[in-house]
């Protein structure tokens, strides 16, 4: 392997990382390092002082682009969006409140560029004037760009972190009461403003907006276990989704679903549930 190819290959996680949180998906985030990796091989490497700070600002340009188009497509998707799951992460997405499902759809939020100006500066502790310089823009305009998105993420960050002993035990009780529909114990589940999430993607079945509060949430629940009962073949395997507790369900060998649980004080305090088939292909059972 040349010098060239290690220097890559070394940076490949963190610009894995940095493309997933900017575009949500695992595949385009990997789409654009390849892209990148054809940019790197066009290049004096020899000559670049940089290399880590020359990737960033070719990843981040290229996701800048593909925002623009996915923008467009988002509006026209059926139901709620959420990020491809990223399941029993690895070194090769980074670990940390930075990978929750909340944090990324705080992302969404942004503009393109205070989405790049803060996860280069807060996350990928890129300095400012090297964000101006990929972005275009001043240091202080990227310095206003980082401190907006840094008020609007605040929510998206956990609030609470539970121990391993209480997200096993959480998890393991919710997805037994989910699967019987066993309402009484969903109900001391769930905290009363529990947030269900779903994203079918308009080629299989789920909520098209948000469910809000506990009556709503177990009464979704009780719907689904008596609509779709879970026929032999079924299986549920705990799992990190996103960093966080979960679960992966697949019947015959094929994921179909995975649940990711965000718990706060104890409770299940948000729940998002992945069945859009494009975004479980890359999930094992």
């Amino acid at each position: 392997m040349s010098a060239a190819d290690t220097i890559f290959e070394d940076r490949r996680p963190a610009m894995t990382g940095l493309a997933y949180r900017m575009l949500g998906s695992r595949a385009e985030a990997e789409d654009v390092v390849q892209d990148a990796w054809l940019r790197w091989r066009e290049v004096e490497t020899a000559e670049i002082g940089n290399p880590a700070g020359f990737l960033n600002r070719v990843v981040s340009r290229l996701c800048l682009d593909r925002l623009k188009s996915a923008r467009a497509r988002r509006e026209l998707y059926v139901g709620e969006w959420l990020p491809e799951p990223v399941v029993d992460v690895d070194e090769t997405f980074g670990l940390g409140e930075n990978l929750t499902v909340a944090f990324l759809l705080a992302l969404e939020r942004l503009t393109p560029l205070e989405r790049a100006a803060f996860l280069l500066h807060d996350v990928f502790d890129t300095p400012f004037s090297e964000i101006a310089a990929t972005l275009d823009r001043s240091e202080a305009a990227v310095r206003q760009l980082a401190a907006r998105a840094r008020e609007h993420v605040k929510a998206g960050k956990p609030r609470y972190k539970p121990s391993a002993d209480e997200e096993r035990r959480l998890t393991e009780a919710f997805v037994a009461a989910a699967l019987s529909g066993d309402a009484a114990t969903l109900r001391g589940l769930l905290a009363k403003d529990v947030v269900m999430h779903a994203d079918g993607g308009g080629k299989v079945s789920a909520t098209m907006n948000p469910v809000f509060g506990l009556d709503n949430a177990v009464r979704l629940l009780e719907g689904i276990a008596r609509k779709w009962p879970h026929p032999d073949g079924t299986t549920a395997r705990l799992a990190r989704i996103n960093g966080q507790p979960g679960v992966v369900m697949a019947h015959d060998g094929v994921v179909f679903q995975t649940m990711g649980l965000d718990i706060v004080d104890g409770r299940i305090a948000a729940v998002y549930t992945m069945r859009n088939p494009d975004k479980l292909a890359r999930v094992r059972a």
